[in-house]
């Protein structure tokens, strides 16, 4: 009886973060990114805009309880074997997959870091330094990161605005990219 229980709880847990997950791939992807403002549509381009994504969701959920710090767990382990998966299909070996992801990981949680100190300033210059930094490290001059810092800036307050039980049903909402 409880495993039953358990069970059925855990696949409606796993319902929303799928569709939470599904939220976050879908603003990641968002086309502006790639056309407009000169993200780079490889790989590593699409990486650094999940793992925006994916942190700014962590960071709405940071210091929560019960249900949604579970979730933001849940999500953060799919983010992870969504990566190490995407490194397979990319023809990364079983013995450089560790190596990489560990690699992967540093960077993820450098740039969180990153970006926490930007936002919690609202130091939107400091923040297009840092996205410049991440995104674009090889391009010098990046004249878009500002346009994608407002960005960030703009998810993060939407994101602030809804209410935790919304997200934890699956329910978050990003800004549209490029949106006056």
């Amino acid at each position: 009886m409880f495993q039953r229980l358990f069970g059925r709880e855990r696949n409606a847990n796993r319902a929303i973060t799928d569709a939470l997950y599904a939220l976050i791939v879908a603003a990641a992807r968002q086309t502006v990114f790639y056309s407009d403002w000169n993200v780079p549509d490889t790989p590593l381009g699409r990486f650094e805009m999940l793992s925006l994504h994916m942190y700014l969701i962590q960071r709405r959920l940071r210091g929560e309880q019960g249900v949604a710090a579970e979730v933001a767990q849940v999500l953060i382990d799919e983010f992870f074997r969504d990566v190490e998966h995407s490194l397979r299909e990319l023809g990364i070996s079983d013995v450089g997959v560790p190596k990489r992801m560990k690699k992967l990981a540093k960077m993820f949680y450098g740039r969180t870091a990153a970006y926490d100190d930007a936002l919690k300033e609202d130091d939107r210059v400091a923040l297009a330094a840092a996205l410049a930094r991440n995104v674009r490290p090889d391009a010098g001059s990046w004249p878009q990161a500002p346009l994608l810092a407002d960005y960030v800036g703009g998810a993060s307050q939407k994101l602030a605005a809804q209410p935790t039980e919304s997200i934890v049903a699956g329910m978050a909402a990003f800004p549209a990219a490029g949106a006056a």
